[in-house]
């Protein structure tokens, strides 16, 4: 049997856990530099301190929780189920999460108690960069080595044709909101990242951009991007979501359709910040705001996620 894991980010899964997750994340030196790296953790304590009383109303509002681990067990169920039926039931697929459970040590140790020892790591990260791709699979690379399994990584999926094939069809489904297309503007959010990255040569928006072509090629609707969810006292990528938004809207935007372009499942940034505060603040001035449904797990994503597993496990020599 061959072992797969699905990476991501993951989320708190009850209030209380709101405040260690932060810290975990605010920790991490691959996704931001707080001062000399052995007084990160403090660093990292005391803004998390600050932060945690908004973050956990922020999660109140969308149900006490993040779904996003939920939803990447999802996907992984799907693509087992998918796979084995041409496969025999000899691929197993689990999910693991950089900073909350189920945590990819976690899930690697449960590979090995499995007799598996091949394991490949797929990040669910569409756009590879080094503070989310880069610090999962060095992560999932390093318990994985200490375990004495073998692996292989799929880091990126940015123009993969069944994903674009599949924000494509998701974008159809937005755009049957849209009542006054004259005044209408799409909109892609992608996470934020510090600039310093990629000023160093990240390739996060070049692989962002190589989405958006593959997209507007296929449909044909071109639109503008834009970064949210930004936190921590760096500079970070522009334009920022809030800012565009109200630019849209000081031209004469009535109607917009903003699509998360970065992320491929439901979490804190599309069903708060999206859903809630931004169509708030665009209500206020008279300008409604509709979400593209994510991927999550519809059957056209999990078709891509397949092709992807396939193709990497093939890559591998593990399947033929």
């Amino acid at each position: 049997m061959i072992g797969v894991v699905f990476l991501n980010m993951g989320g708190p899964d009850s209030l209380d856990s709101v405040r260690p997750f932060l810290y975990n994340l605010f920790s991490d030196r691959e996704i931001i530099h707080l001062g000399p790296r052995l007084i990160q953790p403090i660093i990292a304590w005391y803004i998390v301190r600050r932060r945690a009383p908004k973050s956990r109303a922020a999660y109140a509002k969308i149900g006490g929780k993040s779904p996003l681990a939920s939803i990447s067990m999802a996907q992984a169920r799907a693509v087992e189920q998918l796979l084995n039926r041409k496969y025999r039931d000899g691929i197993c697929c689990l999910t693991g999460m950089r900073y909350w459970h189920p945590r990819t040590p976690d899930v690697l140790a449960r590979i090995k108690e499995k007799g598996i020892s091949r394991v490949m790591g797929f990040s669910l990260y569409p756009q590879y960069s080094r503070a989310t791709n880069g610090s999962s699979i060095t992560e999932f690379e390093r318990y994985a080595k200490k375990m004495g399994l073998e692996t292989h990584v799929v880091d990126s999926f940015p123009s993969h044709p069944g994903y674009i094939a599949a924000l494509a069809d998701v974008l159809q489904e937005g755009l049957k909101e849209i009542e006054d297309r004259d005044r209408f503007a799409l909109v892609y959010s992608a996470h934020s990242l510090p600039r310093r990255m990629v000023e160093q040569g990240d390739p996060y928006v070049r692989h962002i951009h190589r989405t958006i072509k593959a997209l507007e090629r296929l449909t044909g609707i071109r639109g503008y991007l834009c970064f949210q969810s930004r936190s921590g006292p760096v500079a970070w990528l522009e334009p920022a979501t809030d800012v565009l938004l109200n630019e849209l809207a000081d031209r004469g935007i009535t109607s917009l359709l903003i699509m998360p372009i970065s992320f491929v499942s439901d979490h804190i940034e599309t069903l708060y910040e999206i859903d809630i505060l931004y169509a708030n603040m665009m209500a206020e001035r008279g300008v409604r705001l509709i979400r593209t449904p994510s991927l999550n797990d519809r059957p056209m994503f999990i078709k891509a996620l397949s092709e992807l597993v396939e193709q990497g496990l093939k890559e591998a020599g593990w399947l033929r």
